[in-house]
């Protein structure tokens, strides 16, 4: 028996293309907020309402609503960020938002706290600065990412021209965004906007979409929806491999969730790429589950129909058959800090950011640091799938300048960072997300030392480690593909998850559940001591605990998927 579908799903097909009641909530002194309904097709523009969950007690016992607030997240393909942007983002989080920037883990920025009031001339000031918010959040094509170091000038400029591609022709089309915002033409009577893509009603869920470069992985390609591999031979792109079926996401308790790898499923030439990903959309929105929202994505889909029925409904829907995968091999997932020339003889420093957070916090006085970057600044910025920021396309005389403004706000600390702390990710978590169980961003500070006091106590300061923390189990800094993860239990308890490579191609799996802190570090010592002796010579931590068989193989696990 079909089940009906979602509430969510009515909300999407009686919203008038994404429009519903958002003008006039947005108009209402009453509240700092607007309808529950609304909120929902809010996202489709870029926007998430939130409170803050420190206030929230105090507030109910003054008979106050929460502190209501919102964090918007601009639509950025490949990251790929001018001076001239730069400096209006800027502006805008210390007008409008918290004073801070954030860089996400799909290469773009959020800002928080940003009031109700302030939340139409904030879209309109990114519009004009030829930016957006619309399908950055929502049931559509979010930001697609891809590999940002432009080493190979020429090949990188190709896969960023189809990554951007791929962005535009798999955008909405509804004018939704521009009557609401940007004071277009209001509707009159029911909508005529034309969707020939996405319908009524949208996608089931959210979709994502990755290119890397290799032998980079620095998107996690495997963790998207649609994860397209680069082919570059002698600095010609041939074309991508298409892998499919790539999530994070999971519920705790629930064993019918889970994270996946991305199966690549063959090869398309350029000129097929666009036909190739609209039709994965397309079969995704037509066979995608509507009635249970945590089990709507892709993955789910192909597990659930199969990877050879769905790959051979998507190659009668294309009227070709898709070519064989072509040869590949990724070295890394992670950012490679510092300056590194590309072959057109420009220069790239790579810049790490703790948790993606740009703000002027004591001696770090990153915020002012980047604006002072963007007034000099003669090429482009790049946010990393890591957190991170590219100061791209630096000419070799600027090199100089652009050091002295580096180091003196604090920017260079990565010079002196441990290898945990330079591949450490974490998602928001609290106060402002709804869904966060534990700490994350504001916990990684506290944690990172005590990690690096136990390493440095084996002499494995230096070690590369991929250290993910995630506020609950939803993934958005993808923690299944950490050698090390903490997902949230509840306040100052985690699940310890162990194992993944250091490529991104291998999920970790479960070593301790719902531990405190110190039962995470009582768990990983006795690790560390027997990496430091027993490691193999260039062999990664993850690979290390497989090659030991760390993990009980008959405790309830998800595989330890690897990609072939």
């Amino acid at each position: 028996m079909t089940k009906p579908p979602s509430d969510f799903e009515r909300i999407k097909a009686q919203g008038r293309q994404l429009r519903g009641g958002i003008a006039e909530g947005l108009r209402d002194p009453v509240t700092g907020a607007i309808s529950e309904d609304d909120n929902k097709l809010l996202k489709f523009h870029g926007s998430y309402q939130q409170d803050d969950r420190d206030l929230r007690e105090e507030r109910r016992k003054q008979k106050l609503e929460p502190a209501y607030s919102f964090m918007l997240r601009a639509r950025l393909p490949s990251g790929v960020v001018t001076p001239a942007q730069w400096l209006v983002f800027d502006q805008l989080a210390r007008e409008y938002a918290n004073g801070t920037l954030r860089i996400t883990t799909r290469q773009t920025f959020q800002w928080h706290g940003i009031i109700k009031h302030d939340l139409k001339p904030t879209i309109a000031a990114i519009h004009h600065a030829l930016a957006t918010t619309m399908a950055a959040c929502g049931d559509v094509v979010r930001n697609v990412v891809s590999t940002p170091h432009p080493l190979e000038s020429a090949a990188h400029a190709l896969a960023y021209a189809w990554a951007t591609r791929l962005s535009e022709e798999l955008s909405p089309r509804t004018r939704a965004y521009h009557e609401i915002w940007l004071d277009g033409e209001p509707l009159v009577g029911e909508p005529k906007d034309e969707e020939p893509l996405y319908g009524t009603t949208y996608l089931p869920r959210k979709f994502k979409i990755g290119l890397a470069i290799p032998p980079l992985n620095d998107v996690d390609v495997f963790a998207q929806d649609l994860g397209l591999i680069a082919i570059v031979e002698h600095g010609e792109l041939k074309g991508f491999n298409v892998a499919i079926g790539g999530g994070m996401g999971a519920t705790h308790g629930d064993s019918t969730t889970y994270p996946r790898l991305g199966s690549v499923m063959g090869f398309v030439v350029p000129e097929r790429l666009l036909m190739t990903a609209e039709a994965i959309v397309a079969l995704q929105r037509d066979w995608g589950n509507r009635s249970e929202r945590k089990h709507a994505r892709l993955k789910y889909t192909i597990d659930h129909r199969g990877l050879d029925v769905v790959k051979a409904e998507l190659e009668r829907r294309l009227g070709f058959a898709l070519a064989p995968e072509r040869p590949y091999q990724f070295d890394h997932n992670g950012d490679r800090y510092g300056w590194i020339e590309g072959d057109d003889g420009r220069w790239h420093l790579t810049l790490q950011i703790e948790s993606g957070r740009l703000a002027d916090q004591g001696a770090h006085r990153w915020l002012t640091g980047l604006r002072e970057l963007a007034r000099i600044h003669q090429g482009d910025f790049r946010l990393t799938c890591n957190q991170n920021v590219i100061v791209a396309n630096v000419p070799a005389a600027q090199r100089e300048r652009i050091d002295a403004v580096v180091h003196a706000h604090g920017l260079d600390a990565y010079r002196f960072d441990s290898g945990i702390r330079r591949h450490a990710l974490a998602c928001v978590a609290l106060p402002t997300c709804g869904l966060a169980m534990a700490e994350s961003e504001r916990y990684l500070p506290a944690l990172l030392p005590k990690l690096e006091n136990l390493l440095e106590t084996y002499g494995l300061r230096e070690a590369p480690i991929l250290l993910r923390l995630s506020g609950c189990p939803n993934g958005c800094s993808r923690p299944y593909l950490g050698e090390i993860a903490l997902v949230g239990r509840g306040p100052g308890r985690y699940d310890l998850r162990l194992g993944a490579d250091f490529r991104g191609q291998r999920l970790n799996r479960l070593y301790r559940e719902n531990v405190d802190e110190a039962g995470i570090l009582d768990a990983l010592a006795p690790l560390f001591a027997r990496y430091a002796k027993e490691q193999e010579s260039g062999e990664h931590f993850g690979d290390f605990l497989q090659r030991i068989h760390v993990i009980d193989s008959s405790s309830r696990q998800i595989p330890m998927e690897v990609v072939t």
